[in-house]
């Protein structure tokens, strides 16, 4: 799964909660400046966005939000830690009713040859 990590500049902690979540790609684009982010297209592969509320313009975030439920890309929005990360990611994970869309799908097969 390819996540896109929108807000904060050090996130090397929720790198690696992904990373143990079964995510295989991960950017990270930090939009502190007004001026950066808008101005960048989310990536066609993503799979998931994940906005850190704590460190991010507010018009920033609700440009993003609009583009993901346009394009149908599941998003969350959260602080950032984490631990905050891990539980939404897991909620989105769980609720999301695609086989397909579950992280450890593709280690379950990978197992099993």
């Amino acid at each position: 799964m390819s996540v896109l990590v929108i807000g904060g500049d050090k996130i090397s902690t929720i790198i690696s909660t992904l990373e143990d979540l079964g995510a295989s790609s991960i950017r990270h684009w930090d939009a502190r400046k007004k001026s950066s982010a808008p101005k960048k297209k989310i990536p066609q592969d993503t799979d998931c966005i994940i906005m850190l509320t704590s460190f991010l313009n507010h018009n920033v975030m609700h440009k993003y939000k609009n583009i993901a439920k346009k394009q149908n890309i599941p998003y969350i929005c959260t602080k950032h830690s984490s631990n905050c990360v891990y539980d939404e990611y897991k909620k989105m994970i769980d609720s999301n009713s695609c086989g397909d869309c579950d992280l450890n799908c593709n280690k379950r097969k990978n197992e099993n040859y």
